[in-house]
């Protein structure tokens, strides 16, 4: 699947009609990278014994999304809503202990209101929707193959990363792919965001070792959002189409699965493979660096494409 997904952004990326790399620019921010990811922020540290861990670290990636509802988001100071929502979820653990199957099988939207500390009614209520949907699918994952634990979710992967992606990327909430292109020329993305950091959190929180030891974990690929492509526009390195540009310029909403959204996607995640290749280093390093730049001041003042979905 992995290899698939590396395929057919490549495939993208070489026909895309809205969205071009800069192979120069490129060059140049590759030899700004470092060779390891920055640490965890000190929300994505989970707390408590493994098993704890691995419950908070699966729950919180199953809703680690929404960036098309961000600007109605009611942040917390000086957040950004990702951080936002990482650190109300969190403070929720800190609260209640890590979730469990049976309450993810439960949760409803108005639970979600009040994990993330958003209004209920309010302006962001189809994303409570979609999350309580997320961690409903999950609970029923854990409690129908995974004896109710995440731990032993995980563990089914037998150490394989690409096994782990795969098995969460069947679920429908998890199940990001994409298709570029119509008919004879359709080309299929299977980009699977989430799913993918979810593997990439746990070797990271874990130090590679126990329920973070993954063989395969340097083949996953950047975690395709609205974030790292941005900042990678910002470095000159992804260039859009003036209409495009525009569009975003205004806040307007890219439509889930358009051309322009997914040659986005994948643009951002093939220039990402091309540094790694010229760095030597994981393409999820890259990505972890990436992301983290674009919480600076500078990056966050200029508008970053929008869609509502529920994959980033």
């Amino acid at each position: 699947m992995l290899a698939r997904l590396r395929a057919g952004a490549a495939t993208v990326a070489g026909r895309a009609r809205h969205v071009r790399i800069d192979e120069d620019a490129l060059g140049r921010l590759a030899g700004t990278l470092p060779a390891r990811a920055p640490a965890l922020l000190p929300e994505e540290v989970p707390a408590g014994d493994a098993d704890d861990m691995v419950a908070a670290i699966v729950a919180w990636n199953a809703v680690n999304f929404g960036s098309g509802w961000f600007p109605e988001l009611r942040k917390r100071p000086g957040l950004s809503g990702s951080r936002t929502l990482a650190l109300a979820f969190s403070d929720h653990v800190a609260r209640t202990g890590a979730p469990t199957a049976e309450w993810l099988s439960r949760v409803d939207a108005a639970t979600c209101a009040t994990v993330f500390g958003q209004p209920h009614p309010g302006p962001v209520d189809d994303l409570l929707d979609l999350f309580a949907r997320a961690w409903n699918d999950l609970g029923a994952l854990l409690l129908d193959g995974a004896e109710g634990s995440a731990t032993t979710l995980v563990a089914s992967a037998g150490g394989s990363a690409a096994t782990l992606v795969a098995t969460l990327g069947a679920v429908p909430s998890f199940a990001d792919v994409a298709v570029h292109g119509e008919g004879a020329d359709a080309v299929e993305v299977p980009f699977h965001k989430r799913a993918q950091i979810t593997v990439s959190h746990l070797a990271r929180a874990f130090g590679d070792q126990g329920p973070g030891s993954f063989a395969g974990i340097g083949h996953l690929t950047a975690f395709a959002d609205n974030l790292v492509p941005h900042v990678l526009r910002m470095a000159g390195v992804l260039a859009y189409d003036p209409h495009l540009a525009a569009r975003i310029g205004r806040g307007d909403l890219l439509r889930p699965g358009s051309a322009e959204e997914v040659e986005i996607r994948a643009c951002a995640l093939h220039a990402v493979e091309l540094a790694a290749t010229a760095r030597g280093v994981a393409p999820a390093t890259i990505d972890h660096e990436l992301w983290q730049r674009g919480q600076a001041p500078e990056i966050k003042a200029v508008p970053r494409h929008r869609c509502r979905c529920p994959w980033y």
